[in-house]
């Protein structure tokens, strides 16, 4: 899941899924996806790793390549569509739902930025510039 590797601190975790055909009350073809495991996100605030707690739990629905959905069915969140197509790759869908399952900015609910000021001090990006006021070139 190389996808997946370049959003971790660290190669590391357990991601443990499962995989169940069935069939709809319609008579649809159905697969049952759940993932779940931890994985090792970077803060992106202090870059450190964040354990992420997986918890995928999605029905999609196999309809046919060439399918005619109206915009009703493709405007339900309650059904997420997958192409039926005669080999499926498992470990990519696997990881798809993996990455969109991620927070957009995975961040510690106390973190500071390296570098920031401590409260009530106040730090002026300019100040480095001053040393230069009045010197010729």
């Amino acid at each position: 899941m190389e996808r997946l590797h370049d959003l971790l601190v660290e190669v590391a975790g357990e991601v443990v899924w499962r995989l169940e055909g069935m069939r709809g009350a319609r008579g649809e073809f159905l697969l049952h996806l759940t993932v779940g495991g931890v994985i090792p996100l970077a803060c992106q605030r202090c870059l450190s790793a964040i354990p992420f707690q997986l918890a995928v739990d999605n029905l999609l629905e196999l309809v046919p390549v060439d399918a005619d959905l109206s915009q009703d069915e493709l405007e339900d969140d309650s059904r997420d569509f997958l192409p039926l197509e005669k080999e499926l790759d498992v470990e990519a869908l696997v990881e798809d739902e993996i990455l969109l399952s991620l927070p957009v900015a995975p961040r510690h609910e106390q973190c500071v930025v390296p570098g920031a000021a401590v409260a009530g001090e106040r730090i002026n990006p300019f100040a480095a510039l001053a040393g230069f006021k009045g010197k010729p070139n």
